[in-house]
């Protein structure tokens, strides 16, 4: 009686517990931290898709990153979508101690979150002296794209196609990430002309081929390149990844997806297959901006 006492108030204490998130596997089953990292750290890239405003996926973020340098050691490599490539310079002299923070500020542009989102993880490679790579697209040319079509392309100066993925880019339209965003595009003025909503899809294939292109140019042979993105530039496998599945596709390649559900333990059938690791946050989980 004592001992199924004592495992009655354990149940009632789990169910009376609020996670604060589940990861999950690609098929909803339910698994632990350790499971993530332990895949992670067998594999040649990995992509945290994260929730931009979201505190959990920030923090594990962090804790991912710790976790694979204890294991990966100057193995380790990490790359973001929050900086571009024309800010690389800028990045390596903070990373390598050569530029305060200050100064790092004044040469970079920062996302507005920075300071409370990224900020650590800088910190955390210039501590350990690990490479950071700019792997985003300048937004200017991003802009331009979504505004004019790749053709606006054509005209940027030869050293400044550097910061760019090898032109000229092929865009696949039919690709079930970019068809759902024409599709989201029709009830606005993209119905009216279809164009400008192709050309928008195509401006996230210049940023996702531009990742894929950084990360290809910089991994090394037996490194860990962890990349942070938004999720929906590496969701269904999709975005990020059929670029570099395009050029090598016999890399090992780990993706996490971030979403947001009402309970974390009741998992939604629509996220099945969306990432190899699908971490699940509380819906109403406070926001950093």
């Amino acid at each position: 009686m004592k001992y199924l006492l004592l495992f009655v108030l354990g149940c009632l204490a789990f169910t009376s517990d609020k996670p604060a998130y589940q990861f999950y596997n690609q098929k909803l089953k339910a698994v632990d931290y350790q499971k993530v990292l332990k895949e992670t750290k067998e594999a040649d890239v990995v992509f945290f898709g994260e929730l931009h405003n979201n505190p959990i996926c920030h923090w594990l973020e962090l804790q991912l990153t710790k976790d694979l340098y204890a294991d990966r050691k100057a193995q380790l490599m990490l790359g973001a979508e929050m900086f571009e490539a024309d800010n690389q310079t800028a990045l390596s002299d903070y990373v390598t101690g050569q530029t305060t923070d200050r100064e790092f500020a004044k040469q970079a542009r920062f996302w507005n979150n920075y300071k409370t989102d990224y900020r650590p993880l800088v910190d955390f490679a210039r501590e350990h002296k690990l490479t950071f790579i700019a792997t985003n697209v300048p937004r200017r040319y991003a802009s331009a794209v979504a505004r004019q079509g790749l053709a606006s392309l054509d005209t940027v100066p030869a050293a400044q196609k550097a910061w760019i993925a090898p032109l000229p880019l092929t865009v696949d339209l039919t690709l079930p990430g970019y068809k759902a965003m024409l599709d989201m595009m029709h009830g606005s003025s993209a119905k009216s002309d279809p164009e400008q909503g192709a050309n928008f899809a195509r401006a996230q294939a210049i940023k996702d081929a531009t990742m894929a292109h950084f990360i290809l140019q910089n991994r090394k042979p037996g490194s860990t390149f962890l990349h942070y993105n938004g999720s929906y530039h590496s969701n269904n496998f999709e975005g990020i990844i059929w670029y570099l599945r395009q050029k090598q596709p016999d890399l090992k390649i780990v993706t996490i997806a971030s979403v947001e559900v009402p309970d974390v333990q009741k998992p939604d059938k629509a996220n099945q297959n969306l990432a190899n690791f699908i971490l699940h946050i509380p819906s109403d989980m406070t926001k950093t901006y």
